[in-house]
């Protein structure tokens, strides 16, 4: 009986899911750890948030973002419940908080 409701999710959501289980499971980096940014943003947010958060993906266009500082951060700590992980204890707030000035920073690609 599960391999029938198996066949029945889309294979993107089934890739959705297996994404937000791998990036809830995710475990800190140690505080001495070199911590960079662009690199995590690509390798953990970039799955819905496309173009290194520059263009709209599964996930919202993040690049001249109306909310504020704070609804990010705590959109990072504790997710949206359907729609994104909840990043708490996968990162450190020192380390939200790079990824929020990463954010801010954001700009179109030339060329």
């Amino acid at each position: 009986m599960l391999k029938l409701h198996l066949r029945t999710i889309p294979v993107g959501a089934s890739l959705l899911c297996a994404a937000m289980a791998q990036a809830q499971s995710a475990a800190p980096a140690p505080e001495n750890a070199p911590f960079e940014v662009e690199q995590v943003f690509a390798g953990t947010c970039g799955f819905c948030h496309s173009d290194g958060g520059r263009a709209t993906g599964k996930g919202p266009q993040l690049m001249n973002s109306p909310r504020d500082d704070d609804f990010l951060r705590n959109r990072i700590k504790l997710g949206k419940q359907g729609a994104m992980p909840a990043f708490d204890g996968a990162f450190t707030d020192a380390q939200i908080d790079l990824i929020v000035k990463y954010i801010r920073a954001l700009k179109p690609r030339e060329g």
